[in-house]
């Protein structure tokens, strides 16, 4: 599917782009993708940065964001799109940045990942403890619990601000 996509999806663009060329002229063909890469890449910034200002501020408030990083992955990929030269790259692009179509595709995305999760066919990656935190890759079911980290070295005592005691425990069989 991918790999069609990569074959087709330019085939396409190539011949928009061309039967454009024929309908309007080579230069303002060309005026168009450049125009559009453009305006695009200004887009893209502020709805990027519309996005990262809104999950600052909820943050600030103790809040979860309203938009999700889902929000900012289509932002990001609506301006990739835009940048990159030709007519359905740049309607899918704008598509991508407008707030109402990105909560489409946003919905849209969500069923399909929790359908492929509960079908088996998506597995969920999480971040270890090793090496800062930023090593440890592993794929889990998301029925069960994460992996443990591989250090056996118990974590001291912590101490919070409110008094109350942190401390890694292990729960003990009852008889």
């Amino acid at each position: 599917m991918l790999l069609a996509l990569f074959i087709l999806v330019p085939l396409a663009e190539v011949y928009l782009l061309f039967a454009l060329s024929h309908v309007l002229g080579f230069l303002p063909t060309v005026a168009i993708v450049l125009v559009t890469g453009v305006l695009g890449a200004g887009l893209a910034k502020r709805e990027g940065l519309r996005v990262l200002g809104r999950w600052r501020s909820a943050l600030a408030e103790g809040r979860m964001p309203e938009e999700g990083v889902l929000d900012g992955l289509l932002v990001l990929v609506g301006g990739i799109l835009l940048i990159t030269p030709g007519v359905l790259t740049d309607v899918t692009g704008l598509l991508l940045l407008f707030p109402p179509s990105r909560r489409v595709a946003a919905r849209w995305l969500k069923r399909r990942a929790e359908r492929g999760i509960a079908e088996g066919n998506v597995q969920i990656f999480g971040f270890g403890s090793g090496l800062g935190g930023l090593g440890g890759l592993g794929g889990f079911d998301p029925g069960q619990e994460p992996p443990r980290s591989a250090d056996p070295r118990p974590r001291p005592p912590r101490v919070g601000h409110d008094g109350v005691i942190d401390v890694e425990g292990h729960e003990l069989p009852t008889d």
